[in-house]
């Protein structure tokens, strides 16, 4: 069995998590699912967060819940298939509840953007295009290379 991915993130109101990241195409499985906590589905295979009431969450650990809104404790970064799928996913989450986050990064191989859902947690979008990131690698070697720098 591969190792799977539990992130487990405290929400103030289950519900409205829920509406929130359906409006972002995503589902949940209802087999994890009730009035205490909301399985979503990120990728069927292997990625999941567990969306916990502050309540049900508590239970786990003996920390106190880190207010989202004021610290970052986690971002949680995920690939994408194209600058566009960036955008789109992006632009939904601000379109339903979420809040900007930080300024777009374009690396030229690398295109970033971010948002915040809407009890704080960070969520970064990023598509890398590996044909350009290895071409970058190359010149930024024969640039140095060239130059004599070590």
């Amino acid at each position: 069995m591969p190792t799977l991915i539990f992130v487990n993130l405290p929400v103030r109101d289950l519900e409205r998590s829920k509406s929130f990241f359906r409006a972002l195409g995503y589902s949940f499985n209802d087999q994890y699912t009730d009035e205490n906590a909301a399985c979503l589905i990120i990728r069927e295979d292997a990625i999941f967060a567990m969306l916990l009431t502050h309540e049900w969450f508590s239970r786990y650990t003996k920390k106190s819940i880190v207010d989202a809104d004021a610290g970052t404790e986690v971002i949680l970064a995920l690939s994408a298939d194209s600058r566009e799928a960036v955008d789109e996913l992006v632009d939904k989450a601000l379109a339903n509840g979420g809040s900007a986050s930080n300024q777009t990064d374009d690396l030229g191989y690398m295109y970033t953007r971010s948002f915040q859902d809407p009890d704080g947690h960070l969520w970064e979008v990023l598509y890398m295009d590996e044909t350009a990131m290895e071409q970058a690698i190359n010149e930024q070697q024969f640039s140095t290379t060239d130059t004599g720098a070590k």
